[in-house]
């Protein structure tokens, strides 16, 4: 069963104002309602901090054990100039998003966005190339522009957070989905 969305609003509302008075609020949602919050900041996110708010939006609506919200740097999303896009969890829900401005002007950025965000969420890249597959990344060619995640990757997402415990991921760093773009002078 998804919550309502005004459940939902009432959950990043609440979620924001604690953050505001510098309460912690990683793990804060009710027990019954086993939705955890995954906080996001766009502050380094340059040209790409609307595509955050949007991918948040994906997961939130595809999943029931997370809220994704403005709230903190549990989730840090990046740009950068060249060296391809990837995604690097230190544990499950918190880690760091970069994306590469390149990248995203050959593939769909909110495909990217979401895809990487789908890391920190706990999901593993699939080079299978089917554009229904969000974790299927670049593989996928320039003309997959699919941001959603089947239903077979929100309900991996649901069972990850579905646990109390939120180290059972180690941590990893996640690049290669999305080939290199060729660009002069660009270093990974």
């Amino acid at each position: 069963m998804r919550l309502p969305k005004v459940t939902r609003f009432l959950a990043t509302v609440a979620t924001a104002a604690l953050a505001a008075l510098g309460a912690v609020t990683v793990d804060a949602a009710p027990a019954a309602a086993a939705v955890r919050n995954v906080c996001y900041n766009t502050s380094q996110a340059g040209p790409f901090a609307s595509y955050a708010v949007q991918a948040a939006s994906i997961w939130n609506n595809a999943t029931n054990n997370i809220n994704m919200a403005q709230c903190g740097s549990n989730l840090m999303i990046y740009y950068t100039y060249g060296g391809g896009s990837y995604a690097q969890r230190t544990s499950l829900g918190n880690g760091r998003v970069v994306i590469d401005y390149y990248q995203a002007q050959q593939y769909s950025p909110l495909r990217i966005m979401t895809h990487e965000i789908g890391h920190i969420l706990g999901l593993p890249d699939n080079y299978n190339g089917n554009c229904a597959i969000l974790m299927s990344g670049g593989s996928a060619g320039t003309s997959c522009t699919n941001p959603y995640p089947s239903s077979t990757e929100a309900a991996r997402v649901d069972s990850l957070f579905g646990f109390a415990a939120r180290s059972a991921t180690t941590p990893q760093v996640f690049t290669g989905s999305w080939p290199a773009p060729v660009t002069a002078g660009a270093q990974r």
